[in-house]
Order: structure tokens, then sequence, then C-alpha cells
């Protein structure tokens, strides 16, 4: 069955950066609509940004001018590139995406199993 990949998680200092991947386990799967989310130790679940077909973002306010979702179709990928990170942004990161199987069916819904990105001097 398939489901989200997740990588690129780890320990960075302040202000450090890290950048995080998600795509489908399965090749003949594309992804269509992909969002990231996060949860911190003891909150709730946080949408952080999120990026449409077509290539719109958008941006949670406290991550807005420091991190960057983006795409590559060619390697089916979405990225979440992380700058001048800060102790809050302390979480596990989840991908979530809507995907297009190879007969144009859709599946929406899908998560990764997170990576977790802290951030500790």
């Amino acid at each position: 069955q398939v489901h989200l990949v997740e990588s690129g998680g780890g320990l960075v200092q302040p202000g450090g950066s890290l950048r995080l991947s998600c795509a489908p386990s399965e090749i003949i799967f594309s992804i269509d609509a992909a969002s990231w989310y996060r949860q911190a130790p003891g909150k709730g679940r946080e949408l952080v940004a999120t990026i449409v077909s077509h290539g719109s973002t958008e941006y949670t306010e406290s991550v807005k001018g420091r991190f960057t979702i983006s795409r590559d179709n060619a390697k089916n990928t979405v990225y979440l590139q992380m700058n001048n990170l800060k102790p809050e942004d302390t979480a596990v990161y989840s991908c979530n995406a809507d995907l297009s199987g190879p007969h144009g069916d859709k599946y929406y819904e899908y998560w990764g199993a997170g990576t977790q990105v802290t951030v500790s001097s």
C-alpha cells in the first residue's frame, strides 16, 4: 500500500538550516497537493506550509520568510527548506498529500510517519 516517505530531519543549532523531503513510496503515484504539518511535545498538530498542483504556496505566520515549500515534479518530491531555525521549531514534521495514480485515479489525505526536527544548542 502506498504511503509517503519523509527524510531530512535531525538536530541543528539555532540559526541553522534543514531540508525535508517527501515522496510516495511507489513511483507510479504522483503528488498533487501537499502540506507539511508539525507537532511539538504537548501541543496539537499545526499546519506549516501547503503547495498545490500549480505551485501556489501558503505558510503559517510563524515560518514566513524562513521556510520555503517547493516541489520537483520530475522527482515527484515535495521539499520544505527551513532556514534560521529556532528552538520553537522543534517538532515532529509530517507530510500530508493527495496523490494521483497511474490511471488518473485520485487518493486523498495520505500521511508519512514523520521526521524529528530538533533545534538546540
